[in-house]
C-alpha cells in the first residue's frame, strides 16, 4: 500500500514538472507576442491559460485526495503540503504570462514596449524562463544547489526592473509623445509581471528546499499573489 502511495506522490511531482514546462512556454510565447506585436500568438497564450488552470485544479485536487487517503508521515507530508503550494505558484505564473499577452493584444497593432526597452524586456523574459525551467528541474531532481541558485538568479531580475523604472521616471522619457504616460504605465506593469514570475520561481525553490531538508529557508518571503 505504501509503495502505491509513493508512486502517486511521484506522479504528482511529474505532473508539476509538466505544468511548469507549459508555463515556461507560455512566458516565451507571451514575450514573442509582446515584442513582435503578434496578436495571434497573444491569443494562443490567453486561450492556453485555460489548460494550465485545468492542470492546476486537477493537481490541487489530487494533492487533497492524497492527504485524505491515509495519514502521510514525515517526508510524505512535506511533499504533499509543498506540492499544493507549488501548484499555486505555477498557476499564478501562468496567469502572469496571460496578463503579458493581454497587454500585447490590447495595444495591437502598436508595440506596447518602446524600442529603448526592448532589449531589457527580452532579457527579463530569458531570465524568467530560465528560472521557471530551473525550478521545474529542481523539483524533479531534488537538487538543493540549484534551488539555492534561484535566489541569485532573482538578483538580475531585480536589477533589470530597477533600471527600467529609472528610465520610465526620468525627464528624458517621451516615447510615444502623446502616449508617453500610457507607455510608461504599460512598461511599469509589464516589468512587474516579469518580476513576479521570478518571485514565484524563487518561492518554488524555497518550497523544494523545504521538501528536501524539512526546514524552511531563512528570509522566507514566499509570494501569495
Amino acid at each position: 500500500m505504501r509503495e502505491y502511495y509513493h508512486s502517486e506522490l511521484d506522479e504528482v511531482v511529474h505532473q508539476l514538472v509538466t505544468m511548469s514546462d507549459s508555463v515556461q512556454i507560455a512566458v516565451r510565447d507571451a514575450t514573442t507576442a509582446l515584442l513582435d506585436a503578434n496578436v495571434s500568438v497573444a491569443e494562443r497564450v490567453i486561450a492556453g491559460d485555460l489548460r494550465i488552470d485545468a492542470m492546476h485544479d486537477e493537481l490541487e485536487q489530487r494533492c487533497f485526495t492524497l492527504l485524505a487517503r491515509q495519514a502521510p508521515v514525515a517526508g510524505e507530508l512535506r511533499t504533499i503540503v509543498a506540492a499544493t503550494q507549488v501548484v499555486a505558484d505555477i498557476g499564478r505564473t501562468g496567469d502572469l504570462a496571460k496578463h503579458i499577452a493581454e497587454i500585447a493584444r490590447m495595444r495591437y497593432p502598436d508595440h506596447a514596449v518602446p524600442e529603448p526597452l526592448v532589449d531589457s524586456f527580452r532579457r527579463m523574459s530569458d531570465v524568467a524562463q530560465e528560472m521557471v525551467g530551473k525550478a521545474g528541474r529542481t523539483l524533479l531532481d531534488r537538487n538543493l544547489e540549484e534551488a539555492h541558485e534561484l535566489v541569485d538568479d532573482d538578483d538580475e531580475m531585480d536589477n533589470l526592473r530597477s533600471s527600467q523604472f529609472r528610465q520610465i521616471v526620468s525627464e528624458e522619457w517621451s516615447h510615444g509623445v502623446d502616449k508617453a504616460v500610457e507607455k510608461a504605465v504599460d512598461a511599469a506593469l509589464l516589468g512587474r509581471y516579469y518580476e513576479r514570475i521570478a518571485d514565484h520561481a524563487v518561492a518554488m525553490g524555497r518550497r523544494i528546499i523545504y521538501i528536501i531538508t524539512g526546514e524552511a529557508p531563512e528570509g522566507d518571503d514566499w509570494p501569495t499573489t
